[in-house]
């Protein structure tokens, strides 16, 4: 088992603060915050918050401004409520003076099950039948196995990506894992979501003619999972219209047991102002 990254190690500042790590390299060479990042951190900062007691159920964060690799971030939390089977925090991201980002968590303790169900996974090849690919979004570290089905569709129509993922060796604790798995969530869906309309638009065009960003992402986790074993990532571009796009994901262990959900809301509009 790993140690805890550096990345997600905090430096406590005062009971409600914490100042976390940027990442030895610029994930995507642009000087801007990823909001995977931002998620992970955050998760963190709860998990210190409840001392390991509960485990994050559920995280909404919505990103107002950018941040650069520039400058330290700051996290700020504030319990607005303690329970012994739920809880829930706000954490603000900050960078000097600047509001970043600000999440609101949901910590719950297992209960026993009275009734269980859930969906199956997608019939996918498994990950030693998949390429290692590169994945700069990712958590350092972490392995990336992209599913060849660029065309695969969702059940409603919307384009689809299944990917593999993984931190080889694991991480000690919940909230590591979480983290790691959330830092891996954001990445893709805005140009899944572009894919209809390669014949307008390119992913490559993103932070020059195009305007991109996450505004809003939520997850929730249904199960506690091993990050060192591989789980599967599946997400639909659902929407994309009047300038944003809105897409969704699950993610299964190699059991086929569904782990966590997520959604996001995102940023995608012509940087002249014009029309797409």
């Amino acid at each position: 088992m790993n140690s805890v990254p550096k990345v997600l190690e905090l430096n406590r500042l005062a009971d409600d603060r914490f100042a976390p790590h940027h990442p030895e390299d610029d994930p995507e060479g642009w000087n801007v915050v990823f909001s995977g990042q931002l998620l992970a951190q955050m998760i963190m900062a709860v998990d210190a918050v409840v001392e390991g007691a509960l485990d994050v159920k559920s995280i909404q964060t919505i990103f107002s401004r950018a941040g650069t690799y520039d400058s330290p971030l700051e996290l700020r939390t504030e319990t607005t409520h303690g329970g012994r089977m739920f809880g829930s925090t706000t954490i603000t991201a900050y960078q000097g003076d600047r509001l970043l980002s600000r999440g609101l968590a949901l910590v719950s303790a297992d209960e026993q099950d009275l009734v269980r169900h859930g969906p199956s996974a997608p019939n996918v090849p498994g990950p030693e039948e998949v390429e290692p690919d590169e994945a700069p979004l990712g958590f350092p570290g972490a392995e990336r196995r992209t599913v060849p089905n660029r065309g695969a569709k969702g059940p409603d129509g919307a384009p689809r990506l299944d990917f593999w993922v993984r931190y080889p060796g694991g991480v000690p604790g919940v909230a590591a894992a979480q983290a790691i798995l959330a830092w891996a969530q954001p990445g893709d869906l805005i140009g899944l979501a572009m894919r209809p309309h390669a014949d307008v638009l390119s992913i490559e065009d993103a932070h020059a003619t195009l305007s991109t960003g996450v505004i809003a992402h939520t997850i929730h986790f249904q199960e506690r999972f091993d990050i060192g074993d591989w789980l599967l990532v599946t997400q639909t571009g659902t929407v994309a219209s009047r300038g944003r796009v809105y897409g969704e994901g699950r993610v299964f262990d190699r059991g086929g047991r569904l782990v966590s959900t997520f959604s996001q809301d995102s940023m995608l509009k012509s940087a002249t102002g014009g029309k797409l």
